[in-house]
């Protein structure tokens, strides 16, 4: 582990062992990486190696239907409220206010954050890692939509979407903007450091919710050589071998029924899904570099993720917390031709990338695990039944016995505690919804309608029988089809999600400027 900077100095990762801490409100970890796809963990059927999250998955329970927004601001949104992004103000992204209720750039202020209802409730709060709810040009001088302004404690990370993993901006600690960083700093490695640091400096006679969001493996590919020449072997034998072998491995583990073949997509490769072979020598040995950067980045932040877990072992408090992990949205083609080939094996065995509403773009794995075995029911088990971002907040206040902080409204939450799944009850059934950049969907039951914008028809897909998404049954089954829609269009006209928008993000960025400054004009 380099050294990174944080606080006033260098971290020191060990610290002495301390009187185990008394159980009562347990400790939660809640750790979100990023741009992951459903297959990239070990125990999601990777040849990644993630040996602390398939250690926590081997003592807890995975999820196989948990859903995202499909999008890193949006997810960050729902992860925070517990509510679906539009309501909250964050139906795109960071990168403009729009002037719209639902497309503000950053969370309203009305809407508490998991941070602030859980210290209402007597936890200490901190975040490691991106932030990313901010609206941009809100970075020189705090505007109340900052970590510790949204019930946070502490705060180490970077406010945007990123960028270098070298020197990210704008880094922030708690409301100090950092310019300087050490020779050796890496981004992942300083988000590790500073949670570490959170546990370590933390009152254990206190339970403490810490959130760690991790940039990592989010674009740009960046990793020490040394890490990406230990990956580089594993992935000559190119994408076709490697996407057949997670899937038979995902069929082993009981991920996916073992009934199903493993399906070609061509629709989002122009109809033609090329192979390892179509790849000139020189593409070849490009996509094996950038693989083996990507698996390199999930390694380290592996890594870290066991030292945090230990940090907690030698303060005591191991028992008595409980871990939750999850991606913010599936694998991204942004990047080129061969970055696609590179999602298409992330997103095993899903449809689509990260930006649209298919499975590809929705589908995390999602980890539970108590510190204390005991409280483990299932080990090593699989839950099936559909779960959503916004159930986290409403499943973190069940785990700690939390109250609605009075000083709040908006008591309404859509999400659910996911509680009653971990310990093997079914939950109620419930109708989810989707939509990024105008590509929508929603499932109910065993059904999902879902477009690719809203310029494009919508698929009807029998979830039981095809959850691949490979037909398309609308034409088939009409009245299923609009009494769906029918749905979708009336939750949309309640969260603020119309007009509905799909600019490209620089024409998008340009209209709306252009548009508030003519208005601000008036």
């Amino acid at each position: 582990m380099n050294k990174t900077l944080f606080s006033s100095g260098l971290l020191a990762l060990l610290a002495p062992a301390v009187a185990a801490q008394e159980k009562s409100a347990p400790n939660i970890v809640l750790i979100m990486c990023d741009d992951m796809g459903f297959s990239d963990l070990g125990c999601y059927g990777s040849e990644i190696q993630t040996p602390h999250l398939d250690s926590l998955a081997a003592q807890g329970l995975r999820f196989s239907q948990f859903k995202n927004t499909g999008r890193s601001c949006p997810s960050r949104a729902a992860l925070l409220t517990g509510r679906y992004q539009h309501e909250v103000g964050m139906g795109w992204m960071t990168a403009v206010d729009e002037h719209r209720p639902g497309y503000r750039g950053q969370i309203a202020c009305e809407y508490p954050t998991i941070a602030e209802v859980l210290k209402s409730n007597g936890y200490r709060t901190y975040m490691s890692g991106k932030w990313h709810v901010t609206v941009d040009g809100a970075f020189d001088a705090p505007n109340g939509s900052y970590p510790v302004q949204r019930g946070f404690d502490r705060y180490y990370g970077c406010l945007s979407g990123g960028g270098s993993y070298y020197k990210p901006t704008p880094v922030y600690n708690d409301l100090e903007r950092i310019n300087d960083f050490p020779d050796d700093y890496y981004y992942t490695d300083a988000i590790t450091d500073s949670a570490v640091s959170f546990v370590q400096r933390h009152d254990a006679s206190e339970p403490m919710f810490l959130y760690v969001a991790h940039y990592a493996p989010h674009l740009p590919l960046h990793a020490p050589a040394a890490r990406v020449e230990q990956c580089l072997d594993r992935y000559k034998v190119g994408f076709d071998v490697l996407r057949r072998q997670r899937f038979e491995k995902q069929k082993q583990l009981g991920l996916v029924p073992d009934t199903m073949q493993l399906p070609m997509f061509s629709q989002e490769f122009s109809g033609k899904r090329p192979t390892w072979e179509d790849l000139t020598s020189q593409q070849q040995e490009k996509w094996i570099h950038d693989m083996a950067t990507y698996a390199a980045m999930i390694e380290i932040m592996d890594e870290g993720i066991g030292l945090l877990v230990d940090a907690f072992r030698q303060k005591g408090m191991l028992d008595n917390t409980v871990f939750l992990f999850l991606s913010d949205n599936g694998a991204t083609r942004e990047g080129g031709y061969l970055n696609q080939l590179r999602a298409d094996l992330s997103n095993t065995p899903y449809r689509s990338y990260k930006q649209w509403c298919f499975q590809g773009g929705t589908s995390t794995p999602f980890i539970v695990t108590y510190g204390d075995p005991a409280k483990n029911r299932d080990k090593g088990g699989i839950c099936r039944q559909p779960a959503h971002i916004i159930d986290l907040l409403p499943t973190c206040m069940d785990l700690a016995h939390a109250h609605w902080p009075s000083a709040f409204g908006h008591a309404d939450l859509p999400g659910i505690s996911l509680l009653p799944a971990v310990a093997g009850k079914a939950v109620n059934p419930r109708t989810l919804y989707f939509e990024h950049q105008s590509s929508c969907a929603i499932i109910d039951g065993n059904w999902k309608l879902v477009r690719v914008d809203q310029n494009q028809q919508w698929e009807l897909i029998n979830l039981v029988e095809d959850p691949f998404e490979t037909r398309d049954l609308s034409s088939q089954y009409p009245d299923k089809m609009e009494e769906l829609e029918a749905k979708w269009v009336d939750w949309a006209n309640h969260h603020q999600v119309f007009p509905l928008e799909n600019k490209p993000w620089g024409d998008r960025i340009n209209f709306y400027k252009t548009k508030n400054a003519d208005q601000s004009g008036k």
